[in-house]
């Protein structure tokens, strides 16, 4: 045989050998490199995640703490319910995963099977509600209206539904004492969101889970302090998800009390007259549109005069807080929110915006006298004022000739801030304005605190509007395109204004100062600001920011904590000026135009002051407002597409003050009918076991007499110097 020479296939194989070796030794040193850093490097960290993965938590909800009014009356708090729950872990060890017992417990509740599983499916990204969105190691709540024969049939049978528990449970409760509701006030619970659990996780106190969180009113406010800190059991369970053992527990630690200023006799008064006034505006004709007036909404607000604590705060429409406990059902959340719900969720107290009407003309005669006009001078109040072609009129064309502005008040004369506006309108450049504009009449209502928040302890408050030169040339860059798309020169009213403010929108005309004098116009102010500062004049001119919580108690009583009432600023008069003004408002209800609703009022023992307002709105009915103060409080309603401030508000505002202090309609007082005769100041009374003393209750009982000059009016009797009007 011939041997083949192998020349050249040596180092070949030699090469490829020396490769192999090469990726074989970077595979183990890579290998090895990443098993030290996953033992050696970051051992410690993965050891304590594995450890976890072995440990699951159970939840014991703390209990919430209550809302209480002033003196201690429940108007938020818990109550013990029958709460049938069933545990996920023992269902998934039955074959079936536990639908023949759900099934079973479906026809002892009286509930459909469907419903009853989709209650203990755990919720996901794909899973929409229901579905438990707590830890899947604890009990899942099926209802919390379990009867005592349905929670009795299932203990009682125990064999026939393994992991399904019948206990008594704090739930929530909006107790409603003496017929009031606060439901706006309140606010209401819904479980906390993944979104929030991320949130909050590195915050001193982070979301389980489990938690109910507050979404409105002042459930949100204080929500942290109610909240309290929920009891954690840690369980040790093996890859199957078994319980082996016990790790820790930590106790649950019930949340606080918050005290209000709210009283819970004087807000069922609110409600029910606010009620009742809207009632009676539905069965008045009004004759600008042909049609009863809709009363479609309002609100009220009942505040102390000195510190600007809410006493009370109703809106209308309203509804039952109790619907959100334990999950709102699709059909109840369609009502409160559907296009005609009319949105009962809003607190139009503090949400609703509309023009003030004649209430504003207080901000206007304070800056006329800051500007240089003598409060006592000489206005002419003529039926009617012209600009131009345009003729402005005073209400229902009344002219009283030269006048104060005090007079000017109290029969609110509309020609005298028209002729007063205007002048200063020139002074400040007219159209266009000058570098060094006064604006009076603008700086002095934000001065006043409108157009911002007055700070209230509620959540998404609104700021009002004040249509000043800088807000115009806003409006007028964000709104420009589509008037100038919408508007026609010969078109209908609202073209014809969408031409006018495509060209010069963002111009002050003199028409602009003029209505916003008395008002009207592009003016808005809510409710809780006209409070504010009608309480300021009471007080000698101090702005305060409005408070609903009065103080923070802890559940066992030891440690309170109080929330002092706080000052937004003063208001921009002197001292003279507000006692001008004070003057004038108490001629307002003695004998300008709220003094017919005031008829046989104790003036002399606890004087009155007033202010009414009928606000036009385009396409709309008028909304009436009623703003009035005494020594110890302010009182502003208004009622939207309600009429007249007199005639729609008036009547239901007199009945709160009677009922406050125990007036009857001749205005005799019986102190032991008043309900709140002076301010409430102290604490409810703390026991030692660290329950508060709650004095029980009775529903208002109106009184249905009425006033003196109401009766007359009835009788078609004259009524001396009343001017029925706004």
């Amino acid at each position: 045989m011939t041997n083949i020479p192998e020349t050249g296939r040596t180092p070949r194989v030699q090469i490829r050998l020396i490769v192999l070796q090469i990726l074989v030794l970077s595979l183990l040193l890579t290998l090895g490199g990443r098993l030290w850093y996953l033992q050696i490097r970051n051992g410690d960290e993965y050891a304590k995640e594995a450890s976890g993965n072995h440990v699951q938590q159970v939840v014991t909800p703390a209990v919430r703490g209550s809302i209480l009014d002033a003196r201690g009356v429940p108007i938020a708090d818990n109550e013990t319910r029958l709460v049938v729950s069933a545990s996920r872990t023992d269902l998934m060890k039955m074959e079936d995963d536990g639908k023949g017992v759900l099934t079973k417990l479906a026809g002892v509740l009286g509930m459909a099977p469907k419903e009853v599983e989709e209650k203990v499916r755990l919720c996901d990204a794909k899973t929409p509600q229901p579905c438990w969105n707590g830890s899947p190691y604890q009990p899942i709540p099926i209802t919390d209206e379990a009867t005592p024969k349905q929670a009795l049939q299932i203990r009682e049978r125990g064999e026939d539904f393994p992991g399904i528990t019948a206990e008594p449970t704090a739930v929530r409760r909006y107790a409603g004492p003496g017929n009031s509701n606060t439901a706006q006030v309140l606010g209401y619970l819904s479980p906390v969101t993944d979104a929030e659990i991320e949130k909050a996780k590195d915050t001193e106190s982070p979301y389980l889970r489990s938690d109910q969180v507050g979404r409105s009113g002042l459930e949100r406010t204080y929500d942290q302090q109610l909240r309290g800190k929920a009891g954690v059991t840690r369980y040790e369970v093996d890859n199957l998800g078994r319980v082996i053992g016990r790790a820790k527990s930590d106790k649950a630690e019930p949340g606080a009390n918050v005290v209000t200023s709210i009283d819970a006799r004087v807000q069922s008064v609110a409600e029910y007259e606010l009620n009742e006034a809207m009632k009676a505006a539905r069965h008045e004709f009004d004759k600008n549109t042909n049609e009863n007036y809709k009363a479609d909404s309002g609100a009220v607000v009942v505040m102390e005069a000195k510190t600007g604590r809410v006493v009370a705060m109703a809106s209308n429409p309203s509804y039952d807080p109790n619907a959100w406990v334990g999950g709102i059902s699709g059909k109840d959340y369609a009502k409160l929110t559907g296009k005609n719900s009319n949105y009962p969720l809003l607190n139009r107290a503090i949400q609703g915006q509309a023009a003030p009407g004649s209430i504003f003309k207080v901000v206007p005669t304070t800056a006329a006298v800051n500007a240089g006009y003598p409060f006592n001078g000489n206005y002419d109040c003529s039926s009617s004022y012209s600009i131009g072609s345009q003729v402005f009129k005073n209400f229902e064309s009344k002219g009283y000739g030269p006048i104060s502005l005090g007079r000017a008040l109290e029969v609110s004369c509309d020609t005298v801030f028209y002729r007063l506006a205007h002048e200063e309108w020139k002074k400040d450049g007219g159209l266009k304005g000058h570098k060094d504009t006064q604006d009076w009449f603008y700086k002095t209502a934000k001065q006043f605190g409108l157009g911002k928040e007055t700070g209230i302890d509620l959540p998404n408050e609104v700021t009002g509007r004040i249509p000043d030169r800088q807000w115009k040339q806003r409006f007028w860059k964000a709104n420009k395109d589509a008037w100038c798309k919408a508007g026609k020169k010969d078109g209908d009213y609202v073209q014809r204004l969408s031409y006018e403010n495509c060209l010069e929108g963002n111009l002050m005309r003199a028409g602009d100062a003029v209505n916003y004098s008395i008002g009207q116009g592009d003016t808005l102010v809510t409710p809780i600001q006209m409070a504010s500062i009608y309480a300021a004049i009471s007080n000698g001119g101090t702005l305060h920011a409005p408070e609903v919580g009065k103080a923070i108690v802890s559940a066992d009583g030891k440690q309170v904590q109080e929330i002092e009432p706080k000052v937004n600023g003063k208001l921009p008069m002197t001292a003279k000026t507000r006692d001008e003004i004070d003057g004038a408002l108490a001629g307002v209800a003695t004998r300008g135009t709220a003094a017919w609703r005031f008829g046989g009022w104790p003036q002399d023992k606890i004087p009155m002051h007033a202010k009414t307002g009928t606000a036009e709105v385009y396409g709309k009915q008028t909304t009436s407002w009623f703003a009035t103060y005494t020594k110890d409080y302010s009182i502003v309603m208004t009622i939207s597409q309600g009429g007249t401030g007199s005639g729609a508000s008036g009547p239901a505002v007199r009945k709160i003050y009677d009922a406050i202090y125990g007036l009857d309609s001749s205005g005799k007082q019986d102190l032991k009918k008043a309900l709140l005769p002076e301010p409430q100041k102290a604490l409810p009374k703390i026991e030692s076991d660290g329950s508060i003393d709650s004095p029980k209750i009775k529903p208002y009982e109106p009184n249905k007499e009425e006033p003196p000059a109401q009766q007359e009016l009835a009788a078609g009797l004259p009524t001396s110097t009343f001017t029925r009007r706004d």
